[in-house]
């Protein structure tokens, strides 16, 4: 983000610094123009004055010499033209000076001139003219213009002087230049830094940590209100979570007891009843309180798994270890066998604190709904992927493929499975899980035997290293 900022400030920088020097380089450019052309006009008018009593009086001898010492001297040629064009005197021979006039001729004031009025200043001359400056002053006034007096100036002299200048001028713009090269970088991180602040708080929230409490007490105003917004925002969505988690626990912990209560009851109710009506009424009273107070055990079971926020770097065989026991136990007692395959040294980015939870929901899940009397738990690193595989698998009848999309949707329950203990949330919070972890919930063919095809949840986590 600094990067992009800089691309942007660092040319607008070098546009200001170039909106400064490129017309104070232009009126250099005429500036210089000018006075050279100023110092002509002057020398073309004193050889006119000469020339006007030198033609009058036929005597030019005196100011050919002295034209020819002024190109000696200057290095420019000075020429008399007569009304009819012609050459008649100057600072050469006339055949040479004939041919620079002619040079000239159509791109001078000349004809001007020999109306007797004095052409329009030249325009700046560039570095990267070639043409020369010519000056053309007329030799008389009005009516009785007897010549024109013709200076042609090289301008290689001049275009340097104006390039010097203009190197000068280029030098002095670096200081501008510099300050504002070095202004921008503190000045961004300044704009930046409450953007990286929310950048990162904004990457916590999405991972789940809704306790992240930006500083809103630097930077500009503006990004100082959207801060402050930023966190009453977080604040307001963690109360929310906080009374809707709160609540679904505490509703689930109150309607136990009168739930059991009720259940009592209505059992002790059996030997007052006479009839095979009332007695089958019975036994679905209490099937119905029995699949009541499952259900408020699995609410809370889902409220746990959707407490979990944020990721970490876990360690897949220490994670299981802290399980396997347990799971071992529950295995023996319902007649499952329980076989694990987790390498040492295998580290994914998993939900934070909620891996091993999730993992006790999907062997639960194989006890309760696989029929089936075997259960491995895997895991093993992706080829190829920065992933890493963790499954538990059953040997039971599975779900068709057609059903397994519908498996993560919340509430959903398969028709085998109507009457089995469960809300069916566990797999939807689970996948729901693995997303925000930048992994992915996959269900897949179990351990196969004979028409039976089991059932897999997979689990595919970001790898991770170990922490330092």
């Amino acid at each position: 983000m600094l990067r992009r900022l800089l691309t942007i400030l660092l040319p607008a920088a070098f546009v200001l610094v170039a909106a400064v020097a490129v017309p104070i380089g232009g009126v250099v450019a005429q500036q210089r123009t000018q006075d050279v052309y100023v110092d002509l006009l002057a020398d073309a008018g004193r050889f006119a004055a000469l020339a006007r009593t030198a033609l009058e009086t036929d005597r030019t001898d005196a100011l050919t010499r002295e034209m020819a010492r002024y190109e000696d001297l200057y290095g420019v040629p000075a020429a008399i033209v007569a009304p009819d064009g012609q050459v008649v005197g100057g600072s050469g021979s006339t055949e040479r000076l004939t041919d620079v006039v002619a040079g000239v001729t159509t791109r001078s004031g000349i004809t001007a001139a020999m109306a007797g009025a004095r052409p329009e200043p030249p325009a700046a001359v560039w570095p990267w003219t070639r043409e020369p400056l010519v000056i053309a002053e007329p030799v008389g006034r009005d009516s009785e213009v007897v010549g024109v007096v013709v200076l042609v100036a090289p301008t290689d002299r001049l275009a340097s002087d104006v390039l010097t200048a203009w190197g000068w001028l280029a030098l002095a713009s670096v200081v501008p230049l510099a300050l504002l090269v070095a202004a921008a970088l503190p000045l961004s991180r300044w704009v930046l830094r409450p953007i990286r602040r929310l950048d990162a708080a904004t990457t916590a929230v999405a991972s789940g940590d809704l306790e992240v409490h930006v500083d809103a007490e630097r930077g500009p105003p503006e990004l100082r209100r959207f801060t402050e917004s930023f966190n009453t925002m977080v604040e307001v969505v963690r109360r929310a979570l906080d009374r809707q988690r709160t609540f679904v626990s505490e509703a689930s912990h109150q309607l136990r007891n009168p739930l059991a209560s009720l259940r009592l009851a209505v059992e002790n109710l059996a030997p007052h009843l006479s009839g095979p009506e009332a007695r089958e009424a019975h036994e679905i009273a209490i099937d119905e309180a029995t699949h009541m107070h499952r259900m408020l055990n699995s609410l809370l079971a889902a409220t746990r798994l959707e407490s979990i926020t944020g990721t970490e770097p876990v360690e897949l065989a220490e994670v299981l270890g802290t399980r396997v026991d347990r799971w071992r136990a529950l295995c023996e007692a319902r007649g499952f066998v329980l076989d694990t395959d987790v390498p040492e040294g295998l580290w994914a980015q998993a939900p934070a604190g909620g891996l091993g939870s999730i993992l006790d929901e999907l062997v639960s899940n194989a006890f309760r709904l696989s029929g089936g009397t075997r259960i491995e738990v895997r895991a093993e690193p992706v080829a190829g992927a920065d992933r890493v595989r963790i499954g538990v698998f059953d040997d039971g009848v599975g779900l068709p493929e057609e059903e397994r999309g519908s498996a993560v949707d919340r509430f959903w329950r398969s028709s085998r499975h109507q009457n089995v203990e469960g809300t069916g949330m566990g797999l939807a919070i689970i996948a729901d899980l693995a997303r925000e972890s930048g992994g992915q919930l996959l269900l897949e063919e179990g351990l196969p035997v004979g028409d039976r095809p089991g059932f897999g949840a997979v689990l595919v986590l970001p790898a991770a290293l170990p922490p330092e």
